[in-house]
């Protein structure tokens, strides 16, 4: 299974969900000027990667079930 790329892009996509749901919460937790410009942001874009890792799952799933 670790020979298969869309395995590896799809354990990436789910990396890149963890990376950007840690900056939003370090965004949380350091407040000020900082949180008011990027929470939305990154909570936008940990949107964006979910549906995208979602969608490559999926997709995995449904290449590899036959």
């Amino acid at each position: 299974m670790f020979q298969d790329p869309l395995f590896l892009v799809v354990g990436a996509a789910m990396l890149a969900v963890v990376a950007i749901l840690l900056f939003g919460i370090g965004a949380f937790a350091k407040g000020g000027e900082f949180n008011r410009k990027n929470a939305n942001k990154a909570m936008r874009w940990r949107i964006i990667a979910q549906f995208i890792a979602v969608v490559l799952i999926l997709l995995f799933v449904w290449l590899r079930r036959s």
